[in-house]
């Protein structure tokens, strides 16, 4: 059954025949199942699949044949994925900003906390975190892993163990956002350099202990992933 007040019922048939399209690779000119088996199928009225049918129509993804059924379109096969992409993508958004906000709370504290608490163990287990960063520049996801890693042990390193454990806590959704953030935002190798400087400035602050600096570069790190996906979407 669909469910989301935010659209009409139709906007989400549509959506759900692209997928049923791409997840069984309708091939160009392929024909779709009946109005009838997509309304059983989608839980909806036949008049929400007509109206669908008709939206893809009108921009070229579908061809109506009258008595004859719906078949893909010959000519936008190949857009329909990019379409539906960029669907999905926009409902990302609204939890990404919500997990950025979550890491400003606590994550520009605990830069500042790293940075007047650190031990030469945490120090150590922060570089060693940036060099496999240096090194991921060809291998997203170790990039991504080195990310996570990186913010991990920077909440080490503040000792306070009850901002420790909601780091770990977050661990598997702090994951999910940092590779959700980068497939918007690393379109080309520079950025991944930009990043890591970014991160290495954050780790030199900490050394030194200037906890105040430390702090400024962290919400400026977190601010700079928001406003690129501004720039992105």
């Amino acid at each position: 059954m669909l469910l989301n007040p935010k659209k009409r019922t139709y906007e989400l048939v549509v959506e759900q025949i692209q997928t049923l399209c791409l997840e069984n690779n309708v091939p160009p000119g392929g024909r779709l199942p009946s109005e009838r088996d997509l309304a059983s199928l989608f839980g909806v009225s036949r008049n929400s699949v007509r109206e669908a049918l008709k939206g893809l129509e009108s921009k070229g993804f579908l061809e109506i044949r009258q008595g004859g059924g719906s078949f893909l379109s010959e000519t936008k096969h190949d857009m329909l994925g990019n379409e539906l992409g960029t669907r999905i993508d926009a409902a990302e958004i609204q939890y990404i900003d919500d997990m950025l906000e979550l890491r400003r709370a606590f994550e520009v504290e605990a830069a500042s906390l790293a940075a007047q608490r650190a031990t030469p163990e945490n120090l150590l287990a922060i570089r060693e975190v940036l060099g496999q960063m240096a090194s991921a520049a060809h291998d997203p996801e170790l990039g991504v892993q080195a990310d996570v890693d990186f913010h991990l042990q920077v909440a080490n390193a503040t000792k306070n163990r009850l901002l420790i454990d909601l780091m770990e806590t977050l661990a598997k959704r702090l994951e999910e956002n940092i590779r959700a953030t980068r497939r918007h935002r690393f379109t080309d190798a520079e950025r991944h350099q930009d990043t890591y400087n970014e991160h290495e400035e954050i780790y030199l602050a900490i050394e030194s202990g200037n906890a105040e600096l430390a702090k400024q570069l962290m919400s400026e790190h977190i601010s700079r992933i928001r406003s690129e996906l501004d720039r992105s979407t």
